[in-house]
């Protein structure tokens, strides 16, 4: 019962989490909330990978929803005993999970690349990616951001919100990879459960008499 609950807790904490991601990520299209660059395009291009708005967004959205369906007790059943629909919406919740995973690790994954390259601005050199060769370590050394003329602070508007989605995203990964343990533990001591019933079972009552008997006193 509580593991039920601690699953539908992690299921509903996808949506919020999922609806933030789409939240900054369409921010990062927008600089200092000017629309002008975005129909342009120029922009860094690891914005167009649509992380935060499709994969740990509207994806994401979807998984949460099937797993909240999943971890009711209004399920219907899909097999003769109860038991075997248990164990198939066991595996459906694993399975949706594991996609989450997917779908929540490609935004992280890409939402550190774009941390990493840095922002496409307006340089003395005319529009380049100002930081490509420095391997992140500009993000540290706050001193050459002046670099990047246009669009103005756009180098703190890509760390904060770059950085707002690789923590999204990684809570999501979190979450689906809790669930998942907990849907592979809770498979692993069914079954063992499961091994002990059938041992038990399996032990003919006429050598339980001959224990008892032997244990009788002379």
């Amino acid at each position: 019962m509580g593991s039920r609950k601690c699953k539908g807790c992690l299921g509903c904490l996808l949506i919020p989490l999922a609806l933030w991601s789409i939240t900054v990520n369409v921010l990062l299209y927008f600089p200092n909330g000017q629309i002008s660059y975005a129909s342009s395009n120029k922009l860094t291009n690891y914005v167009w990978y649509f992380e935060g708005i499709c994969f740990s967004g509207v994806m994401m959205l979807i998984v949460a929803a099937i797993l909240l369906i999943l971890d009711s007790d209004n399920n219907y059943k899909c097999c003769h005993s109860e038991n075997c629909s248990k164990n198939y919406m066991t595996l459906l919740s694993m399975i949706f999970s594991a996609l989450g995973i997917a779908f929540s690790g490609y935004s992280l994954v890409i939402s550190a690349l774009g941390l990493i390259q840095g922002p496409y601005c307006r340089t003395l050199d005319g529009w380049e990616y100002a930081f490509e060769g420095t391997a992140g370590r500009f993000l540290t050394d706050a001193s050459i951001w002046t670099q990047c003329l246009e669009p103005a602070h756009v180098v703190e508007w890509n760390i904060i919100l770059f950085s707002l989605l690789i923590a999204l995203s990684g809570l999501q990964v979190i979450i689906c990879l809790i669930r998942v343990v907990i849907q592979v533990s809770k498979t692993l001591c069914g079954t063992y459960s499961v091994i002990i019933q059938h041992s038990v079972k399996a032990v003919p009552w006429s050598q339980i008499a001959q224990v008892q008997i032997r244990a009788l006193p002379y």
